[in-house]
């Protein structure tokens, strides 16, 4: 019989373990830069969106603020393999501290959905609560993303938009939607959604 000390330490182990191998995978993420059309994306955001689909709500937040906190202190994380203080108060840094919101955000929806009837609905139930959480987590991340971009670089909102926003329509949508159908495989291997 396992005691409940063993119980919480492989817990604890679990979580260190996971929202490790997230912030690691969340850099390669960023590291990675796709050229596709006249502005390159990077697999960040996509990422990060797994984590926050796949892991328990108090890991993603973890995992995330980890993220976040090794590029502030400048662990080279973030795309182009920067990081320090000035990546965080740049043009583009609102939406990286934007991703430590938005996986707030996507906590709290997780867990008021986890009370609902719609996450005992099965399959199609835990998809659109992933594809929710996944839309307002963007939302905010885009959100604290444009204002800094706005502030910092002395745009206009619609300026900030159309520079901030917009060339990454189509790729952030293709992102969405391959971290949504991911996260579901995922989490139905792992026996979380029925």
């Amino acid at each position: 019989m396992v005691s409940a000390v063993q119980q919480r330490t492989s817990s604890r182990v679990s979580d260190i373990a996971f929202c490790g191998l997230s912030i690691a995978l969340m850099a390669v993420g960023a590291w990675v830069t796709v050229p596709l059309g006249p502005v390159p994306f990077t697999l960040q955001t996509f990422v990060i969106m797994l984590a926050v689909l796949v892991l328990t709500p108090k890991q993603s937040i973890i995992a995330v603020v980890g993220y976040v906190l090794l590029g502030a202190i400048g662990v080279p994380v973030f795309a182009g393999m920067s990081g320090g203080v000035g990546s965080i108060m740049g043009a583009t840094g609102g939406f990286i501290w934007g991703f430590i919101l938005g996986a707030v955000v996507a906590a709290v929806v997780r867990t008021a959905f986890a009370k609902t009837s719609l996450a005992t609905a099965g399959g199609k139930g835990a998809l659109a609560i992933n594809i929710v959480t996944v839309l307002l987590f963007l939302l905010v991340v885009y959100t604290c993303g444009v204002a800094q971009l706005s502030v910092v670089a002395s745009l206009t909102i619609p300026e900030a938009l159309a520079v901030g926003v917009v060339p990454f329509l189509v790729t952030e949508t293709a992102k969405t939607v391959a971290a949504v159908v991911i996260a579901s495989a995922v989490n139905l291997a792992l026996g979380k959604e029925e």
